[in-house]
């Protein structure tokens, strides 16, 4: 994927890190709890192990383990219209049967669509959806065909594709392209049996009781042999260090000019979530990144801001679409559960190394300069420069296309509808100016800048050195290396005529620059 398996070194965009986070994503698209899939991952690599697979055949495991679900978006909004509004719901209600027999998956299905909704409701929500292909091979089918697409364009090899294209096969060939046997990717017969010993786990069932049941029907006979020679997790053990350490060495690195190609691989898992937002995180991405610019802010930080616009709504798929496709008001039980989505935005990315500098960027879209936003409730100084970019470029972008509950607004009533929040003290009015620069709806600004003419960065490193920060510690928060550090230090200090870091500290403060 985008990159080639070598020594990690400090500062390298690790592969594993960056499809452990995907797999968070999919765990609450498909309504499970976090780690679900690290734990898969861990499971069937150790089944791989017993079974005598070599280094390149686990690592298609691996990689395959973490992203089996990456298509789970894909109807979402289908889905969630036959059952009565929740997919999540649905995803994880049929998740310990896709495997079972016929009869389990039937039995399961009827309790599950319109689950909570009145009986004649539901009688109807069935008979709609047995006529047509809920939770069939045609359903399952688009989850594997956009889960390839999705991966494909992110750069992951062959094997793990033609496993994500056949991720829901059965050892009997009942599965959606009815291959059969050995026919099967390896990876598939291996993972498929992973996923549900740990599904069993979480719900309190005996796995080797599903063993037993499935074995040479949906299982292949060898992989149920291998799991009796498979050691637990310890207990208590952490999942995504554990996921991470059963990658087979070398580890697989990024290359950095592919991050991108990754991110708008994940904006588009995102956005799939719903038709009304399908494009809205690369529109955010490209206003944002643009209004750096008018911003007069750095390469680095206009580069940030693009790419936390394209994560930034990771957390939607948290939220089910009975929800987001709702054409009437929310209630506040289903507001509570939108505010919601930036907090889970910060848990998708929170533990990856490589997207590190971008979490609290991505994760703070939804706060307001009167602290009337969400989820964590910041104002005013809290708020940076590139935070209160991305906010206006997400509403303006929101603003200018259609949503369940209004239309969208042409650009003039949408540039005005964004300046009033401004006026309200909602939005910064500088970042409005600069995202309507961006769109073309209003001139661009004169920058402003920092004083002594730093640099985004310089002063990301001042406000870190002047906390007492030592340049080791600057170059983990940052993601960069100690040297890089050093000569943003020094540069600083010529800047603004200093030859300390007290010093520096005292000017800072001065200028504000720690609020």
């Amino acid at each position: 994927m985008a990159g080639s398996e070598a020594s990690s070194t400090p500062g390298s965009l690790r592969l594993a890190e960056l499809l452990a986070s995907a797999s968070l994503a999919t765990d609450l698209g498909t309504g499970q709890p976090l780690g679900h899939a690290l734990r898969t991952c861990t499971i069937a690599v150790a089944l791989a192990d017993a079974m005598g697979c070599g280094p390149d055949e686990a690592r298609v495991v691996h990689q395959f383990a973490l992203l089996r679900f990456l298509g789970c978006t894909a109807d979402s909004a289908e889905t969630a219209a036959a059952v009565g509004g929740d997919d999540r719901a649905f995803f994880a209600a049929m998740a310990p049967v896709v495997m079972g027999s016929g009869r389990e998956l039937m039995g399961q299905f009827v309790r599950s669509v319109g689950a909570g909704r009145p009986p004649a409701r539901r009688l109807q929500l069935v008979a709609r959806a047995v006529a047509g292909t809920l939770g069939g091979d045609d359903s399952l089918a688009v989850h594997c065909e956009v889960a390839a697409m999705l991966a494909g364009r992110a750069g992951l090899r062959e094997q793990v594709l033609e496993a994500l294209a056949h991720a829901y096969e059965r050892w009997d060939g009942k599965g959606p392209a009815g291959l059969e046997g050995g026919a099967i990717p390896l990876a598939v017969r291996i993972v498929v049996v992973a996923r549900d010993v740990d599904l069993a786990v979480s719900l309190g069932v005996d796995p080797r009781s599903w063993l037993r049941e499935r074995r040479g029907r949906a299982y292949e006979p060898a992989v149920v042999d291998a799991f009796a020679q498979v050691e637990w997790p310890a207990a208590g053990s952490d999942e995504w260090e554990s996921a991470l350490a059963a990658e087979p060495e070398p580890v697989a690195i990024v290359a950095p000019e592919r991050l991108d190609a990754v991110l708008e691989a994940l904006a588009d898992f995102a956005d799939l979530k719903s038709p009304w937002i399908r494009g809205h995180s690369r529109r955010v991405a490209s206003l944002a990144e643009a209004a750096g610019r008018h911003a007069g802010l750095d390469a680095a930080a206009c580069d940030a801001l693009r790419r936390a616009g394209l994560v930034h709504d990771l957390g939607r798929v948290a939220v089910e679409n009975g929800i987001w496709d709702k054409r009437g008001p929310l209630t506040t039980a289903e507001w509570e559960r939108v505010r919601l989505h930036p907090y889970y935005t910060e848990r998708i990315l929170g533990r990856c190394r490589p997207l590190a500098s971008l979490v609290e960027l991505a994760a703070s879209h939804h706060e307001r300069l009167d602290g009337s936003g969400y989820h964590r409730l910041l104002a005013g100084e809290a708020l940076s420069r590139s935070d209160r970019l991305l906010a206006a470029a997400d509403v303006f972008a929101a603003l200018t296309a259609d949503r369940p509950y209004r239309p969208a607004l042409a650009g003039d009533s949408a540039a005005r509808t964004l300046e009033g929040e401004a006026v309200l003290g909602r939005l910064d009015a500088d970042a409005v100016a600069c995202v309507l620069a961006a769109a073309g709806r209003r001139p661009a600004p004169a920058p402003a800048g920092w004083p002594a003419g730093l640099s985004d960065r310089e002063v990301e490193v001042l406000r870190l050195i002047a906390r007492g920060r030592s340049n080791r510690e600057v170059a983990e928060r940052l993601v960069i290396s100690p040297k890089t550090v050093g000569r943003h230090v020094e540069n600083l200090y010529a800047k603004i005529g200093v030859s300390s870091r007290a010093a520096a500290a005292v000017f800072a403060m001065q200028h504000r620059l720690l609020d």
